[in-house]
């Protein structure tokens, strides 16, 4: 979509505000996308390639996350365009947060998103003097420690458990290879591992490693914790990959938990799983997934498999303003019932109507966000026939 304008739907976006201040070089943009159910609310992405395009799409995202975990919040995200290593990134941060100041928190509430921090969640609610900009704070601000607690990775490995379940194979044992060893990687691979799953492959921006018997998860995630993405560099040569092979390997369970788009056609047809669980959003097109289904193989929809984070945010929301903090096993429980039950209605929804699942997920997400938007007099629907109107 190369202009905004043109992406415009019967859904959203509501709106798309770019902002930019000549101080500190900052550029950045904001997509509410459907507030029908709730304030917008999603996650802030900071790379130097981020675009209006790609944030548009996240947003989308986000009203489908919402409304199939049937929390009240509405879709929305936000970019800026800088490198998250850069020495002034706390300035940037604030002159973001400045520029909107109008819309946040009353048509947004800010959160993190790749290349933000829990200390940016903060600045924004300092620079803003308001607790209610962001969530993601840091736990000793009273905030939801979703890296430590893992909360995306966590809901993922109980949509992957749900799936095998309706096809009456259990976790423990299963081969699994993950693409993505960052935060949503490594939450998940260490639960794979709590649960008895192999994980034969795992991956990093600087490459990819592998072992058809099963890697040591234990010795990863401590070299991980030390070395970050550079994990990967030093590993025996008989075990590394490049990167991107590990989307190919032989397993049971394919999880791309990194970047979007990274699974294409030509990529579909050499998956040698049959099941894909989609950690990251929006990591296979449409034109993979109709590779896959041709081939039986099933996907789990990354709005209905990774809503773990958005479940811990919608806890951080209703807390935001309070002086209480939701227990940590109490957010882990919510986040596994909720992505367990929700693949579990999907995949037997799609199954029973002769649907691929991310149909079924649109479906169930489209029909409560579009009852919202009747019932709020915001569809066409809803002028043609007022609600209460008739004899």
């Amino acid at each position: 979509m190369n202009d905004p304008l043109q992406s415009i739907d019967e859904w959203g976006p509501e709106k798309i505000v770019c902002v930019s201040d000549s101080r500190t070089g900052m550029r950045g943009v904001l997509v509410v996308d459907n507030t029908a159910r709730g304030t917008g609310k999603g996650g802030i992405r900071m790379s130097p390639a981020v675009t209006v395009t790609e944030i548009a799409r996240l947003a989308r995202v986000m009203t489908w996350k919402w409304a199939a975990a049937d929390l009240f919040h509405g879709g929305a995200k936000a970019g800026i365009v800088a490198d998250p290593a850069a020495p002034d990134k706390e300035r940037v941060v604030r002159a973001f947060a400045r520029k909107l100041a109008d819309q946040i928190p009353a048509s947004y509430v800010a959160g993190l998103d790749m290349g933000m921090t829990e200390r940016d969640a903060a600045i924004i609610q300092d620079e803003l003097g308001d607790r209610g900009a962001a969530v993601g704070v840091p736990e000793v601000l009273g905030g939801v420690p979703y890296d430590e607690l893992g909360v995306t990775g966590h809901g993922v490995v109980a949509a992957l458990d749900a799936a095998l379940r309706l096809r009456g194979r259990p976790i423990a044992g299963a081969r699994v290879s993950v693409q993505g060893f960052g935060a949503v990687g490594a939450a998940a691979v260490r639960r794979l591992h709590e649960l008895g799953a192999q994980v034969v492959a795992l991956s990093t921006v600087d490459g990819a490693v592998h072992d058809p018997d099963g890697l040591d998860v234990p010795w990863w995630l401590a070299r991980r914790t030390e070395h970050g993405d550079a994990c990967v560099r030093d590993a025996p040569a008989v075990k590394r990959l490049d990167r991107g092979a590990e989307l190919l390997v032989d397993c049971d369970v394919l999880l791309p938990a990194a970047g979007q788009d990274v699974l294409g056609a030509e990529l579909a047809a050499e998956v040698r799983a049959d099941l894909v669980v989609e950690g990251a959003n929006l990591p296979t097109t449409p034109g993979a997934r109709a590779v896959l289904a041709d081939r039986g193989i099933t996907v789990v929809p990354d709005f209905i498999a990774n809503a773990g984070g958005a479940i811990a945010a919608g806890f951080a929301m209703d807390a935001r303003r309070s002086a209480f903090r939701p227990a940590a096993d109490r957010i882990l429980d919510e986040v596994a019932e909720r992505c367990r039950d929700n693949t579990s209605l999907v995949l037997r929804s799609a199954r029973d109507r002769g649907l691929d699942p991310r149909t079924a997920a649109l479906d169930l997400a489209q029909d409560r966000v579009r009852a919202a938007m009747e019932l709020r007099g915001r569809s066409a629907r809803a002028e043609a026939e007022p609600i209460g109107a008739g004899g």
